[in-house]
């Protein structure tokens, strides 16, 4: 879920308690990132997770001695011991080795020490955020000001493919995967009274670029993904009597359509399948893009619902490039029951169900929605779809998160919105694609939504 479609998991507001505490590594082999445990007061790593990706690697427990064995390098553990033995070499850890059943943990403040002498190079580690760089892995950007109306150009000496997040005021990058680094300075300012200021900090293993605006931003990609452009979003078109379109303002109560012979069919959901054309979206694997994976899941709950006998609107039912208003006036002009926005992720497992949560912007007065807020009327049938989907996924024992974001397009939808994204079972990436399990979420979506249909349609 990415690019220039708000990706909600790094501004979302989780009901299910804290984020979880990660480490990221970067390599010339992989970029990867895994859970940090708390033991004895420390924050502590498992040892042959971290080696795994790089090299071959096996370990096993014989009492009190935990051995690993990387590459044709030996090494012996001792639980409860900050002595270890590797390659016929003593160290020091910076705090005890803990052995669980089978598994061996190490502290994070013991990685700079102890990699080098597994992997034979220089390891950097950026404690405070979590982040071990293995050689020389940095990838560097630069960012300046172009062009009238102005734009800020960033290039970046290699392929990135952040999340992105706009807010009134900002828009966040985050990334959690590249092996990002600051270009000199925490804070670049820049001469434009549009796009002010940019920010690089570091947390829980990733790196984020805070672009200040004072105009709603939009993100474009382009070298492949060696460029990233910022720029003022466009302003939503004015409606036309011949290509329905919603402004910035939205009417609070849509009057019905006038019924007559040519009137157009009325769909019961509008679903859009995030992403299309230049934008890509995640990078699921080497050859599976979200674009791609989210196009396949759209057409199948189409599919669906309509077996049920509700009809079905794609905003794309090809590789197209939309932008957020147009997602947003298209499923608007429609009138639908309700919009679902597809996503897809290579992180977690099961499905994330998201609603909209309202920017902090004044309350509209008169007849008129504000183009930011016009969800508000309908948060609470969200919620309620979002429960019916719910329960039908929990039906099936597929894992499921509610939370909650300010995320466009559904912060600007005048009818009940929600976005689900859908991560691997089992953590294998692959099955993001299978027919099977595609299949069994979408049945699942189209049921939960079948069960809301009397009072989905009710609100319109």
């Amino acid at each position: 879920m990415k690019h220039t479609l708000v990706i909600a998991a790094v501004v979302l507001l989780a009901w299910l308690g804290p984020e979880e505490k990660r480490i990221s590594i970067y390599s010339n082999a992989a970029n990867y990132s895994l859970p940090v445990l708390a033991r004895n007061g420390q924050e502590y790593v498992g040892l042959l997770e971290v080696l795994e990706p790089l090299g071959s690697v096996t370990a096993k427990a014989e009492g009190a001695k935990w051995k690993l064995r990387y590459n044709k390098i030996q090494s012996e553990f001792t639980a409860g011991r900050k002595r270890v033995r590797i390659a016929g070499h003593d160290f020091e850890l910076a705090a005890n080795f803990v052995e669980e059943n089978g598994r061996g943990l190490v502290s994070l403040a013991s990685l700079s020490t102890l990699l080098p002498q597994f992997l034979g190079g220089p390891v950097t580690f950026h404690e405070n955020s979590r982040r071990l760089f293995v050689g020389n892995v940095a990838v560097h950007f630069t960012a300046q000001i172009k062009g009238t109306p102005a734009a800020l150009v960033m290039e970046f000496s290699s392929p990135v493919n952040p999340s992105i997040a706009t807010e009134p005021g900002k828009l966040k990058m985050v990334f959690s995967h590249e092996p990002l680094v600051p270009p000199g300075a925490q804070s670049l300012t820049f001469n434009s009274s549009a796009i002010p200021s940019l920010r690089y900090d570091e947390n829980n293993g990733a790196a984020e670029l805070t672009v200040s605006g004072t105009v709603l931003l939009f993100a474009k990609f382009g070298n492949d993904g060696r460029t990233i452009t910022i720029t003022a979003a466009p302003a939503p078109q004015v409606a036309t009597q011949t290509q329905p379109v919603i402004p910035p303002s939205v009417p609070a109560r849509v009057p019905p359509p006038v019924e007559n012979v040519l009137a157009p069919r009325r769909y019961f959901a509008v679903i859009d399948a995030s992403h299309g054309g230049s934008e890509r979206g995640a990078a699921l694997t080497d050859q599976q893009a979200e674009k791609d994976v989210t196009l396949s899941l759209a057409r199948r709950l189409r599919q669906e619902l309509e077996n049920r006998g509700l009809p079905a609107l794609l905003v794309r039912d090809g590789d197209t490039t939309i932008s957020l208003d147009q997602r947003a006036s298209m499923a608007n002009a429609a009138h639908a029951a309700i919009y679902i926005c597809l996503h897809a992720t290579s992180e977690g497992n099961g499905v994330r169900i998201y609603t909209a949560l309202m920017p902090g912007v004044a309350d509209a007065h008169g007849p008129f929605l504000t183009w930011e807020t016009a969800q508000a009327p309908f948060r609470a049938t969200s919620q309620s779809a979002a429960a019916g989907i719910t329960t039908a996924l929990e039906r099936t024992q597929v894992p499921v998160r509610n939370l909650i974001a300010p995320l466009r397009p559904l912060t600007n939808l005048i009818a009940p919105a929600v976005g689900i994204e859908l991560a691997p079972p089992a953590g294998d990436v692959a099955e993001l694609s299978s027919p099977t399990y595609q299949q069994a979420i979408c049945s699942s979506l189209a049921a939960g939504l079948a069960s809301m249909r009397d009072k989905l349609e009710a609100g319109r």
